[in-house]
């Protein structure tokens, strides 16, 4: 088959988004001439990331129905029906030849639609506990992607192929950065660094924990880099005047390989491409899942790797009063952090995003 076409649906947060393009991207590696169409939910963040990416997106008048009742659930099964709609008639003015499902919003329909036109569907699911609308479309689906062993608790187990996560390659290639990573951050190479990240939005609670811990931080001669999110920043800021040499705030850190680069000490949430990220680079880190994830996946992802001794677990609720005492105890002790680097490796899958375009391949060619 000469000009393929593929759809692409998904997203709503940029664990889903960045799978999905780098997934076109190894699509468009081995045939270049491959046609996209991703399709996404109006007014979520996939509608400016995939554009910024090259590819052409449409999107659907979709929403989320809330765990807990409000009235915008009253609004759900108007905008479902009307987004069925507008995915039956995406599949069948495009035609695909394929679709993909990255998990989101905007998967339930689109999936739906092509499989009752016989296009031949593949769910990539980045949790280790696996989100209701890919439950739900696994059913049907010819081939789930996934990143974690144990998925035929939610799908069909001869449908599944581990591949891992896709990540950004050049976020997790680390080689002979280190030196131009002390650079950038204006730090000292001779001494401890600590690297917290809250997601691009930032985590309120870490924020919290990590301000309460300065003077700690101080008193041990370590280096903090710490990204805040937008609405810590200023804070933070203020609470790091007179400690600049070595406490670097950023209110987003558009290098994180350089970021990886120089930390001893990752702390971050347990998104699964967060946590994707830290097992290619390897460098131990102390999980503080996000409490309001949907079905507790970031404490389910957490896990996976705690329970091999390849993380530290901080719950939300006690990170406040926490953070500072673990993350000093564990930068004192070296054999411990090499102990959870080891132990990270396993979970570490390179070329992932290569591996589920090759499968993509496998159903079209």
């Amino acid at each position: 088959m000469d000009n393929i076409k593929v759809i692409i649906s998904g997203g709503g947060t940029g664990g889903h988004i960045f799978p999905a393009i780098a997934i076109a991207n190894a699509i468009k590696r081995i045939k270049p001439d491959t046609e996209f169409l991703f399709v996404g939910a109006l007014g979520r963040m996939e509608m400016t990331k995939v554009p910024e990416a090259g590819y052409k997106i449409i999107g659907l008048p979709i929403m989320g129905l809330q765990r807990k009742f409000t009235w915008k659930n009253l609004k759900f099964p108007i905008m479902l029906i009307k987004s069925a709609r507008k995915a039956r008639r995406i599949v069948k003015e495009f035609k695909p030849n394929v679709a993909i499902g990255v998990g989101g919003y905007a998967s339930g329909p689109l999936l739906r639609a092509a499989k009752k036109a016989n296009v031949p569907t593949l769910l990539q699911e980045q949790n280790s506990y696996a989100g209701l609308t890919n439950k739900i479309l696994g059913k049907n689906a010819d081939k789930i992607c996934v990143a974690y062993d144990g998925m035929e608790q939610f799908f069909p187990k001869e449908k599944i192929v581990l591949t891992g996560n896709p990540v950004r390659n050049e976020v997790v290639k680390l080689e002979g950065k280190y030196e131009r990573a002390v650079e950038y951050f204006g730090l000292k190479p001779d001494k401890k660094t600590m690297l917290i990240v809250g997601g691009s939005l930032g985590a309120w609670s870490i924020n919290e924990g990590v301000e309460k811990s300065i003077v700690d931080f101080e008193k041990a001669g370590i280096q903090v880099v710490w990204q805040t999110g937008k609405l810590f920043n200023n804070r933070a800021v203020e609470a790091a005047k007179g400690k600049e040499s070595w406490l670097k705030v950023h209110e987003f850190i558009s290098r994180m390989d350089l970021a990886y680069a120089i930390a001893d000490l990752v702390v971050s949430r347990a998104g699964a491409i967060a946590v994707s990220e830290l097992c290619l680079v390897k460098k131990p880190a102390i999980l503080v899942p996000l409490p309001s994830a949907a079905e507790d996946h970031q404490t389910k992802n957490a896990m996976a790797l705690v329970t091999h001794k390849a993380a530290k677990l901080c719950r939300d609720i006690e990170v406040r009063e926490k953070l500072g005492t673990m993350a000093l105890a564990l930068l004192e002790n070296e054999q411990e952090l090499n102990k959870l680097s080891d132990n990270m490796s396993p979970f570490g899958y390179h070329d992932a995003a290569d591996i589920i375009a090759a499968e993509v391949l496998k159903l079209v060619l």
